[in-house]
């Protein structure tokens, strides 16, 4: 992953101690600084992607971090979800729409390609 976008944070000017508080009025403190940086959502991206544990990262607390994670997990989930039972639904209909369409003979066409006489 491209960490270029790094050194153009604002961060970048800044003590890091100030994104790695111990309370929450630190927490607070590196919001302020991330809500104005214009790399805030690579920086959040980044820190998600690679499961940083620590530390404020693109604007959110570890905490908020995983909670998008899970949220990101629960969607994927859904979708997935949600894309087996169409692919399910078109395969059924598939086979319903090959039955309705196939000619009244067929099944005589293939008994006598089958048959052992």
């Amino acid at each position: 992953m491209d960490t270029n976008w790094m050194a153009h944070g604002l961060c970048a000017h800044e003590d890091p101690a100030i994104f790695f508080p111990s309370d929450g009025v630190g927490v607070i403190k590196a919001q302020r600084i991330c809500r104005q940086c214009p790399k805030q959502e690579h920086c959040l991206e980044y820190a998600v992607t690679n499961k940083i544990d620590h530390g404020v990262w693109g604007g959110e607390s570890e905490r908020a971090r995983r909670r998008l994670i899970r949220k990101r997990n629960v969607i994927a989930a859904k979708a997935a979800s949600k894309a087996a039972r169409k692919a399910a639904k078109i395969g059924t209909e598939v086979s319903v729409d090959l039955a309705v369409e196939a000619p009244a003979d067929a099944a005589t066409d293939h008994e006598s390609l089958t048959s052992v006489d």
